[in-house]
């Protein structure tokens, strides 16, 4: 009966581990996740946010937190939000937040977008720049895009992808030298927390990102609603004591 007992522990053990890996993908640490694609409702705006590494959490969270809480709004077209990134890997953020990206945009088929967010990550300035996989996605997402938003030095992201021409900008104060010097043909404003000019929203950033993202549902839902959503994540909202740029 002991022998017994014992093998039946061992058929136990195996089948669980067995059951435990069943129709993973593989992580580059070789663990396993499962990959799951969030569910999109309709009659919703598609927010997607790219993120890669060296992501800057504020930037991603503050309007990720804003536009996730408009599902809890009733009579409005709330937002789906969702990420997307360049792998089905976790990227890591410059914090050190590791972040399974809801879709990866090479190789997955994306819904529509409609809203898409660029945080603004370590290397915005530099390499992320010469990615021209990833302006390509973002060009290709501008054509059917009803809003664009950057965050800090993502406005550098739109600018290299060519999408500020003609149009009023901003970006993270200590870097508008910096903006001005690579794109001297653009008008960068500084001395405001963000500017929108037809379908882009730039940022300066950082926990002014929720300015921002405040902005575009009051844009688009209204006053009261704008307020229930900062009142919400006690922010004191007021758009007429916001430092502010919208070119009609």
């Amino acid at each position: 009966m002991r022998k017994v007992l014992i093998l039946l522990a061992i058929f136990v053990g195996f089948s669980c581990t067995n059951r435990v890996r069943k129709t993973p993908i593989e992580s580059e640490e070789n663990s396993f996740v499962k990959k799951q694609l969030p569910r999109l409702e309709s009659n919703r705006y598609n927010v997607a946010f790219l993120i890669m590494n060296g992501t800057y959490n504020t930037e991603l969270t503050a309007p990720y937190d804003i536009f996730q809480h408009t599902i809890f709004r009733e009579n409005i077209k709330a937002m789906n939000v969702f990420t997307v990134a360049n792998t089905d890997n976790p990227i890591t953020t410059f914090e050190g937040m590791r972040i399974l990206p809801d879709f990866n945009y090479v190789n997955d088929s994306l819904p529509k977008i409609d809203i898409l967010v660029i945080p603004s990550a370590e290397h915005h300035l530099d390499r992320d720049l010469e990615d021209e996989v990833m302006l390509n996605f973002v060009k290709k997402v501008n054509k059917d895009a009803e809003f664009i938003i950057s965050h800090c030095d993502g406005a550098f992201v739109l600018a290299e992808a060519g999408l500020l021409k003609n149009k009023v900008t901003t970006t993270f104060p200590t870097d508008i030298e910096k903006m001005r010097k690579r794109y001297p043909n653009l008008d960068i404003r500084e001395d405001v927390l963000f500017v929108h000019d037809g379908k882009y929203i730039t940022s300066a950033g950082g926990a002014k990102s929720f300015e921002a993202a405040l902005y575009l549902c009051e844009y688009l839902y209204g006053k009261k609603i704008a307020e229930s959503l900062s009142a919400g994540l006690v922010i004191d909202w007021d758009l007429a004591n916001v430092a502010h740029v919208v070119i009609k």
